[in-house]
């Protein structure tokens, strides 16, 4: 099999970047806000957005397909290879110049890079967001890493495991923080009337989850570490923010533990700064993460966390400062304190405060699109300067598909990112 790589222009000689996203599909969660936020904030004199779910929109694709062009449903299953042949028609057809594999491992991060070479895109790049198990870069998408430009972590010891566990060549991986949007998560005054509808007592101190109801969040440990601290602070009171299959069973676990009335499944929610404006401490306590969204939106409205030690969450929450890291399992350590920082409000407050003054700093939303945008430039700046050097190879060269000399000559050189 042959691939055609195209004529580039100078960037500075041509009209913004046609970036393609490509993903399965766009549920509520961590990874797909990042995206949307990604999304409404890029440059539009530099950049052209557009979405390809492969398999539904989900509701977060439905609301960037009402915003940009956005296109799904291009696989019938797991083993469809003709996937590819879709893809690439559907990059040529819209004369996509970069595209961005969202999540780690799967279809999406396989076919995307695929279709994207047989196009002869000049930038393919793969955001990887998650650590560990269940999510994994499997040996196929390891095969790919000659043909990529780069493999975006989003903290740097997501981007140290990328490289030493899941097979990213190291010289390939670019770290790029997570962001959060500090103008619309920010301190805000508790809202009486949505205490009220959500059934909670304005001023009762309160601990609040916002996680998906899956697995690796480990929402277990979340009640049972609750129905301890019930037992120092009877009025105390939990928000869980998410949904997900596994909601009714939480719910008979919360009756279980004899806390039903003291715990609010809130489902998803698009009010969440103001759920925050209600809680006083926000916990996290999953089994894995990278650098989860979820504790970046609470300390940026100014609350203090209390987290599992996992993945790079020691990079936002610093110990004693902004939050507490207890051992992943622990119900001892969890509830000990969530205890301590709901018994002491000031304290709460002065950590609280200090997580939004550390977001603000090194976390913002403009620094992760400014990271995506240079990243992406760069890369395509390169590869035009050294076609245009060697004399302006046209668009009807052809490279083998069996040779990763071209791959591997006209890779982007590392980049500095944040």
């Amino acid at each position: 099999m042959f691939f055609r790589r195209r004529k580039l222009q100078a960037l500075e000689e041509r009209g913004p970047l046609k970036v393609m996203f490509v993903i399965t599909s766009m549920p509520v969660g961590g990874a797909e806000t990042l995206l949307v936020n990604l999304v409404r904030r890029m440059d539009r004199t530099r950049f052209e957005p557009e979405l390809c779910c492969l398999k539904e929109f989900g509701p977060l694709g439905e609301v960037l397909a009402r915003e940009i062009p956005a296109f799904q449903k291009l696989i019938r299953n797991k083993y469809d290879i003709g996937v590819i042949g879709r893809l690439a028609r559907l990059m040529r057809k819209r004369r996509i110049d970069a595209v961005v594999t969202v999540g780690t491992g799967g279809d999406k991060m396989f076919w995307g890079r695929l279709a994207a070479l047989q196009v002869g895109l000049p930038v393919i790049l793969s955001a990887l967001h998650s650590t560990g198990l269940p999510d994994h870069v499997e040996f196929p998408n390891r095969l790919l890493a000659p043909i990529t430009d780069g493999f975006i972590g989003c903290a740097k010891p997501h981007g140290e495991y990328l490289a030493t566990n899941e097979g990213c060549p190291r010289h390939k991986v670019f770290v790029i923080p997570n962001g959060v949007d500090v103008g619309r998560f920010r301190p805000c005054e508790p809202d009486a009337v949505l205490a009220r509808s959500i059934g909670v007592t304005l001023g009762a101190p309160t601990a609040t989850i916002v996680a998906a109801l899956r697995p690796e969040k480990n929402h277990e440990l979340f009640l049972a570490a609750a129905a301890r601290v019930r037992q120092q602070l009877p009025d105390a009171q939990f928000l869980v923010i998410g949904d997900g299959p596994r909601r009714g069973e939480l719910e008979q676990r919360s009756a279980e533990l004899g806390i039903r009335d003291a715990v609010r499944f809130l489902g998803t929610r698009s009010d969440v700064p103001q759920l925050l404006g209600l809680t006083d401490v926000l916990v996290l306590n999953s089994h894995m993460e990278a650098n989860p969204v979820s504790i970046l939106e609470g300390l940026a409205c100014g609350k203090p966390v209390v987290s599992t030690r996992v993945g790079s969450i020691g990079e936002t929450v610093l110990e004693g400062v902004n939050g507490f890291l207890v051992d992943p399992g622990s119900t001892d350590q969890l509830a000990s304190r969530i205890h301590l920082l709901l018994a002491d409000q000031d304290r709460a407050r002065q950590m609280g405060s200090e997580g939004r003054r550390i977001v603000e700093a090194g976390w913002s939303l403009e620094r992760m699109v400014d990271g995506y945008q240079n990243l992406i430039e760069n890369i395509y700046r390169k590869k035009s300067d050294r076609r245009l050097a060697a004399g302006g190879q046209g668009a009807n060269e052809v490279v083998a598909s069996q040779d990763s000399t071209w791959a591997m000559t006209n890779q982007a050189e590392p980049v500095e990112i944040g």
